[in-house]
């Protein structure tokens, strides 16, 4: 009996939360401008509430906490209305529970009906188990992007509280999920104007992915605020006294650089913390005089602090005359403090700021009937997704690189030569332009005249150009366009276009091959193909096919004798057995195949898996595009032959796998003790002067007793950069040894690099 009232006594605590975690949900969006359809959200979580009985989420909270949660952020940090707040209520049960989308159209209407939808299609995260199904669903997600956009918002607020709650997960699901989110959701995110959404993500996956070194940045941090602080009020102290003389209001706030734009930056700079010079910003946000003066006001509010520091001559960035592609608008200027550092200041309008916050949602305006308003560059943005949606692509990783072409840019502004304005992302370069014109014009191209001077198809262009594209119709399509060409459009129709190419030519190539064979009596089989493509080293026989077949491989004399010689080896083999010879190499063979078979065991992704030595040297591959080696942090990948391959998190091919392939990741773990070594590259620069080459081979040869493989250094005009190649058995070696060289008088920069 009393068992039972404790069971009772915790399902009212529990309901009793619900209900409060719901009534802060509604006094938030009673505190909105929305219009007060109150009823239709109790009405929403009620339903929710009743379907969602009885489950909890695998942290042991009921289940429905979490589409409360969602419908808050929706609510609060997205700035959407009632048919958004119900939406996110909802979005979990046609997929969890026996109700149907029907169910939900009768109960609340179609348009909330439509979202729940399409909410459901991309459901379970955006990728499934296999790489087709994977490019499946992102293209699910994008189509329903483009009918109604408040879907893709609440699915990054579903993301966004799924961050949260990511501690209760295996590790190797987290690494799946912060990959993913980093991948694909951060983008969007920032894509949509979601700063403060994009930023929090970021620094989710950043800290499930490199706990420690997110530790160690929020320490230092944290270390320095009070300097910081004491630097920003000395700093805005004259700008507040002019900003009071103007009669402005305003309020002054210092952002921080987040944890994880710090650690990308000390990465790809190769520098430490200390050396991160823009950690501080300053933001002004103001009210303007009347909306006609917005614009003005922002321009003297430049000039008046144009006048108290000193701005940076090529860093004044004008956002307001042209606004970002995600409605972004504010004015950047980088002026000079009193302490000898460059500081950025920011300068926006209130309205400008919730547009910077809040995302296309702050002004996003929906009618009662659906439809919506000012669209532009949006619109224009998910035009040329559907572009690229409606040419298959059989692999999902390319498919999802090329979206994420479009997801990182930021953007430069060109001009046609009649002086229409044309929006490009950053690094765009002529061909691009070109197929932004049209697809004719981008594939006829044969240069460029920038500013009326002539420049190649892979020239960069800058903000402020005057592009005219220069066309002939003998031109074709060349391979290396793909390889200087940034936006997605481009890079999806030149891939297209060799597609069909190579397929042509593909085609041609067999039929010319089994001409071939037949003339010399050979069988057309996969033997035959096989041979030949090793023989002319191409990776598949298709390669090999298309260069037979567009010429660059005319088959001859070292093809017949590649039989020639294979029908002697079989004619000794044939002997050798039938005098009772012991084959060598089939007997090697077979006792080689046991191992292979041995390992086809399923290995379990849910256990974290221990690199000992004896299995880093026999059964798992270390990645030769990142060099893991013991203290990094690492994961594992189980390939398509069932081998673990260990590639550092933050890899370049490891980031793509954790969002495409996320079921076959495994967390690991390091077990060593220094037995193995591994061969890292380090990187010295600094000042050149007469033995500085001797000082860092007696550091590292002497002092640490560490092998150097390889030693490469050269100087110029006084400053010397080497790489050295040395062996060592893990991180903390690593550390050392840039430590005790960062010692030596001459040298200034020391950092470990991928070679």
């Amino acid at each position: 009996m009393e068992e039972h009232l404790s069971l009772k006594e915790k399902e009212q605590a529990e309901e009793a939360m619900i209900q409060q975690a719901f009534q802060e949900l509604l006094n938030d969006y009673l505190a909105t401008k929305h219009r007060k359809r109150v009823e239709i959200i109790t009405k929403a979580f009620n339903f929710a509430n009743h379907a969602h009985k009885g489950i909890k989420r695998r942290s042991g909270e009921p289940y429905i906490l979490h589409p409360i949660a969602v419908a808050k952020i929706v609510c609060n940090e997205i700035g959407l209305g009632s048919t958004s707040i119900c939406a996110a209520l909802l979005h979990d049960v046609v997929e969890d529970t026996d109700y149907t989308v029907e169910d939900i159209e009768n109960i609340f209407g179609h348009k909330i009906a439509q979202i729940v939808d399409g909410l459901t299609k991309i459901s379970g995260g955006i990728f499934g188990d296999r790489a087709s199904a994977q490019a499946e669903n992102f293209k699910k997600l994008l189509l329903t992007m483009s009918d109604d956009i408040r879907v893709i918002l609440i699915k990054i607020a579903d993301r966004l509280h799924n961050m949260r709650t990511l501690g209760s997960m295996l590790p190797n699901k987290q690494y799946k999920i912060a990959g993913e989110t980093l991948y694909i959701y951060a983008p969007l995110a920032n894509r949509l104007g979601l700063n403060r959404i994009k930023t929090e993500l970021e620094n989710l996956s950043f800290k499930y992915e490199h706990p420690e070194e997110y530790a160690e940045i929020e320490r230092k941090l944290a270390a320095t605020a009070a300097e910081r602080d004491k630097v920003f009020q000395e700093f805005t102290a004259p700008i507040r006294a002019q900003l009071d003389k103007m009669g402005l209001q305003y309020h002054i706030l210092a952002r921080v650089k987040s944890i994880y734009s710090i650690w990308n930056k000390m990465q790809t700079k190769h520098v430490p913390f200390e050396e991160i010079f823009d950690i501080l910003a300053v933001r002004i946000i103001f009210k303007p005089k009347n909306m006609e003066e917005e614009l003005n006001d922002c321009f003297d509010i430049y000039l008046a602090i144009s006048k108290i520091y000193k701005p940076h001559p090529d860093r004044l960035r004008d956002w307001i005359s042209h606004p970002k592609s995600n409605g972004y608008q504010a004015l950047h200027v980088t002026l000079m403090g009193n302490n000898g550092q460059w500081i950025e200041v920011q300068i926006r309008s209130e309205r400008m700021d919730d547009v910077a916050e809040q995302g296309f949602a702050a002004h996003w305006k929906y009618k009662e009937g659906g439809g919506s308003e000012d669209e532009g560059e949006l619109e224009r943005w998910l035009r040329t997704i559907k572009e690229i949606l409606d040419d298959p692509q059989p692999d999902a990783i390319d498919f999802l690189d090329t979206i994420k072409l479009n997801l990182f840019a930021s953007e430069i502004f060109v001009f046609t030569p009649k002086g229409e304005l044309k929006t490009m992302p950053q690094d765009a370069t002529a061909l691009d332009f070109a197929f932004s014109l049209h697809t004719d014009i981008g594939t006829h191209c044969i240069g460029a005249k920038v500013n009326h001077k002539l420049v190649p198809l892979s020239h960069r262009l800058k903000s402020g150009d005057q592009v005219e594209i220069l066309t002939s119709k003998a031109q074709r399509i060349q391979p290396e366009w793909e390889n200087f060409v940034t936006t997605a459009r481009a890079k999806a129709k030149i891939t297209e276009i060799l597609r069909r190419e190579a397929k042509a030519n593909q085609q041609k190539g067999e039929s010319l091959l089994r001409d071939f064979l037949q003339k010399e009596g050979i069988p057309f089989d996969a033997s035959a193909i096989d041979r030949l493509t090793n023989l002319h080293n191409f990776h598949t026989p298709d390669e090999l096919m298309v260069a037979i077949g567009n010429g660059k491989l005319v088959l001859g004399d070292a093809d017949r004798n590649l039989f020639k010689e294979k029908a002697g080896k079989n004619w000794k083999k044939l002997l050798s057995f039938s005098f009772g010879k012991e084959n060598k190499d089939a007997k090697e063979g077979k006792e080689e195949a046991k191992p292979a078979e041995g390992k086809s065991e399923k290995i379990d992704t849910k256990k974290i898996l221990k690199l000992t030595e004896e299995a880093i040297s026999k059964e798992y591959i270390m990645a030769e595009c990142c060099h893991p080696i013991p203290g990094d942090d690492v994961l594992g990948y189980i390939d398509e032959h069932n081998r673990v391959i260990i590639h550092k998190r933050q890899c370049p091919v490891a980031v793509k796998l954790k969002s495409s392939y996320g079921n076959r990741i495994i967390a690991t773990q390091w077990d060593t003790h220094k037995d193995l070594s591994f061969l890292v590259t380090i990187y010295v620069r600094g000042i050149d002067g007469v033995g500085v080459l001797n000082e860092v081979t007696q550091v590292i040869s002497r002092q640490l007793n560490v092998n150097i493989r390889k030693l490469i250094i050269d100087a110029t005009d006084g400053i010397f950069e080497g790489k050295i190649q040395l062996y060592v058995h893990d991180v903390d070696d690593v550390r050392t040894i840039c430590n005790n060289l960062k010692q030596v008088q001459n040298i200034k920069e020391v950092s470990r690099i991928e070679d």
